[in-house]
């Protein structure tokens, strides 16, 4: 309701009555334009303004948006993380995910070195899955940098980590990568992603996406599951070479 530009073009008067409306919408959208004027110890001539600034021709057409606003916010619904879980390991361990691991984890241990790219949420998972893999004895980089030069080739792999599989700073990166000879494993949602065709490897995981406002807060539990297992299965297979 309040975006960027408006709220950055009240002044201090305004400042306090949209603070004031943050903390009390519940209340506000019950109140006269006098009670909350009283309240924020303005003018009903500033709240008026403040109206004007949020594309509202008076404060009666104010109260019905903020209340529509707040149902729309009362109406998202968030799974417990055990639901989404249990999602997961329906959906998918009935099907071919450990035959997926296995084989990443495969390609992985014959390689010299590995490289963690994903931003956002799969960014901090992959700068995870970087020391994780590092810590059981797998050289592994995180590049977080969007125009860090990354110098490949046959000899490495590429983990690319991406929700809906379709951000183009992935998928930029995986192209460059392949062109200089890196192999590339995918951990994405579906499999019909953009990022997960390109990949040698993909490891699905089918959960439900879900948002909040302009978040994604899908759960990344199995994202997880996935960087752990695959690490363990190739210290396992380090460990039998030995």
């Amino acid at each position: 309701m309040f975006t960027i530009e408006v709220i950055a073009s009240f002044n201090e008067l305004e400042t306090s009555i949209y603070n004031y409306i943050c903390q009390n919408g519940e209340k506000v959208i019950y109140m006269r334009i006098r009670e909350l004027a009283d309240e924020t110890h303005v003018s009903t001539a500033t709240i008026l303004r403040f109206c004007r600034k949020v594309n509202c021709e008076g404060f009666s057409e104010f109260k019905v948006k903020l209340k529509w606003h707040l149902e729309e916010n009362k109406a998202i619904q968030l799974k417990g993380s055990g639901h989404s879980v249990m999602e997961f390991f329906e959906r998918t361990l009935t099907g071919n995910l450990e035959e997926n691991i296995r084989e990443a984890a495969r390609v992985v241990s014959e390689s010299d070195h590995v490289i963690f790219i994903g931003i956002g949420g799969s960014g901090i998972l992959a700068e995870y899955g970087a020391r994780y893999f590092s810590s059981l004895g797998k050289f592994s980089v995180y590049i977080k940098d969007p125009f860090f030069r990354i110098q490949a080739n046959s000899n490495s792999v590429t983990i690319a980590l991406s929700v809906r599989g379709e951000n183009d700073f992935t998928v930029t990166h995986i192209n460059q990568l392949k062109q200089e000879g890196s192999k590339i494993i995918s951990i994405t949602n579906s499999k019909h992603s953009t990022i997960a065709k390109i990949s040698d490897i993909n490891i699905p995981y089918y959960v439900t996406e879900e948002r909040f406002e302009n978040a994604d807060v899908t759960t990344q539990v199995p994202v997880i599951y996935i960087l752990e297992s695959v690490a363990r299965e190739i210290y396992r297979l380090t460990q039998e070479e030995n």
